[in-house]
């Protein structure tokens, strides 16, 4: 990194770092060779998606193309595991697509479009599985005053330095969404950034489901003092933006909710349990009828368990935003004709 020694704000340095030239995501390990996701740490995961994508399809009256995009694909792994599980009818009319900014791995599935771009105009399931936490942000902190400022940050070393006030658009997102205004010390990460993704991301549906699962908050709990961190060989580790480590953040999804137009939250156990995961152990006869058939059955339990956990992969929250979402109602016609001043077309 160039600038690895100038002092900037942690959008600039965490776009370089993750995104750069020798960007963290760009190495051939990708993401999973540095943590673990639900999508690597059971194969339940992938069926579910699966069974979500059958499900929007049946809404969609089972269209002649029927798209899935996993935004924020790492090396392919979700779409690979959705292509599996899908019947063979369904992955006759799919057409899948990978998100990503890395190079596709050696032996993509030849069905699979690698793009680092959103396509348009899809009919479909749109699935961003911790995606939004590595999309950068600024950092503000609350002074001994109380005036929150944009914190500036050292990438060779991650040292912060307090800069210029908060202002404009960041500072009304600030006091709607995550307020630390008179709170010295406190510190928020400010979530705009994240909101234009989503909603872009939303977006590029014609027509079906958005999803974005990830470690996130809402308004009435926000860490009082943010959740920026590092990961790196599966362990968390101070966040250098550097180009060493990934550099993370909780998403203020009920933020990028509106953002999109609307939405729901719910948490991973209570959407996977919705979809089939619960993780219930197979019951003990069939240790003594067929201890395979046990052995298996009882290992699959365990992977649907570990994502469905509250403690772990369970607490994430999946946000799905329908598209097109219902339109608004229109105005009520004003009792006599046009209203008053109202401007004539052309």
């Amino acid at each position: 990194m160039s600038d690895i020694d100038d002092w900037t704000g942690w959008q600039h340095a965490t776009e370089q770092a993750l995104y750069g030239p020798e960007g963290f995501f760009l190495r051939p390990e990708g993401p999973a060779g540095h943590f673990r996701t639900s999508v690597h740490a059971s194969p339940h995961f992938a069926t579910a998606v699966a069974t979500l994508l059958a499900q929007v399809d049946e809404s969609l009256g089972h269209p002649a193309e029927l798209a899935f995009a996993d935004v924020g694909a790492g090396r392919g792994e979700l779409t690979a595991g959705v292509l599996a599980a899908v019947p063979a009818e369904l992955a006759a009319r799919l057409r899948p697509y990978a998100v990503e900014k890395a190079a596709p791995p050696a032996g993509l599935d030849t069905r699979i479009t690698w793009t680092d771009r959103l396509p348009h105009g899809m009919r479909g399931l749109l699935f961003a599985n911790e995606w939004l936490d590595n999309v950068p942000l600024d950092v503000a902190e609350a002074d001994a005053e109380g005036v929150p400022r944009h914190v500036l940050v050292r990438p060779r070393d991650g040292a912060e330095r307090l800069a210029d006030p908060v202002g404009g658009e960041d500072a009304a997102w600030l006091e709607r969404w995550w307020p630390i205004a008179g709170a010295p010390g406190a510190r928020a990460e400010l979530g705009r950034p994240r909101d234009a993704a989503w909603a872009a991301a939303a977006g590029s549906l014609d027509a079906g489901l958005a999803v974005a699962v990830d470690y996130a908050h809402e308004r009435p709990s926000r860490p009082p003092y943010g959740t920026l961190t590092g990961f790196r060989d599966g362990r968390e580790v101070p966040p250098v933006p550097d180009g060493s480590c990934d550099i993370t953040a909780h998403v203020a999804l009920d933020a990028c909710a509106v953002a999109a137009g609307g939405g729901t939250l719910a948490t991973q156990r209570e959407a996977l349990r919705g979809l089939g995961v619960t993780g219930a152990r197979p019951p003990l006869a069939l240790a003594s009828s067929d201890p395979a058939a046990y052995v298996r059955a009882l290992a699959a339990a365990s992977g649907a368990a570990e994502l469905t956990d509250p403690a772990g992969l369970g607490a994430f929250m999946w946000l799905s935003c329908p598209r097109p979402l219902d339109p608004p109602a229109p105005p009520a016609a004003p009792p006599y004709g046009r209203t008053r001043g109202a401007a004539s077309p052309g």
